[in-house]
């Protein structure tokens, strides 16, 4: 009983938010014009991220080995995260697409979020998890260690998908990755301290993309399209925040 109630407010919580916002974006395209078919293809492809992340989460609890309240208090977190990104996304298409929404704020809502959108809403993600660490209301470095194991479940569920469904031969390689990091990282978890973890995970996660970038036209994220650029900037950005991270708690451990 427990089991069916988890994931059934795993589903509500993930689930209506992301409907509400893609059917007023479906309204909005059929209303100014758009086809049908593109956006009834728009709420496919959302419905495929939702599905995947809630198995990525549904993974973690039944893998992990934190206690029970931390598992459902990381949960929360990650849960709270994922809506916040979602709305960030929202907001980025509005700031990247000012001088339209000005004009005609409902047009906006057509406007499918693209790699820019992505990256800005990353970046305000990493500005907000900054601020909770500095008030302490978030422990940032265990939840990046949580959410990678999720991550990395409904990444690989959702290439699965991609490349089943929609036929696509590009999420093969990303797939295979996937499915190494995956069992890099159950096989790692329980050995290493979590900043070593994460720092090994990063680097493998960049340096496949990048032989990814060698061998493929395109590497996407979630559909989101990634550059080679971005991916350097993620890794170096990250690997100096754990170093900082591992630094500052070699400091606290002196005094």
């Amino acid at each position: 009983m427990y089991s069916t109630y988890f994931a059934a407010s795993l589903e509500n919580k993930l689930f209506l938010l992301n409907f509400h916002f893609e059917v007023v974006q479906w309204r909005a395209r059929v209303w100014i014009g758009g086809t049908s078919m593109a956006a009834v293809s728009k709420l496919i492809a959302i419905s495929f991220i939702i599905v995947s992340f809630i198995i990525g989460l549904i993974s973690f609890y039944l893998v992990s080995d934190l206690p029970k309240q931390e598992r459902k208090k990381q949960m929360d977190d990650m849960i709270s995260n994922l809506t916040n990104f979602v709305i960030f996304i929202w907001i980025a298409k509005i700031i990247l697409n000012f001088s339209i929404f000005m004009e005609d704020p409902l047009a906006i809502l057509a406007y499918p979020s693209d790699s820019s959108a992505f990256y800005l809403a990353l970046l305000f993600s990493g500005i907000f998890l900054y601020y909770k660490s500095l008030r302490k209301q978030m422990d940032v470095p265990m939840f990046v260690n949580s959410f990678i194991h999720v991550f990395i479940v409904a990444s690989f569920l959702y290439e699965f998908i991609q490349f089943v469904w929609n036929d696509n031969p590009y999420s093969l390689g990303y797939m295979i990755l996937l499915a190494l990091l995956l069992v890099l990282f159950l096989f790692s978890h329980h050995k290493l301290a979590r900043d070593t973890l994460t720092i090994m995970i990063l680097t493998a996660w960049s340096a496949g993309m990048f032989i990814l970038f060698a061998v493929q036209p395109y590497v996407t994220v979630f559909g989101y399209l990634m550059s080679p650029w971005f991916v350097a900037v993620f890794f170096v950005i990250g690997f100096t925040l754990i170093l900082l991270n591992k630094r500052k708690k070699g400091l606290n451990g002196r005094n």
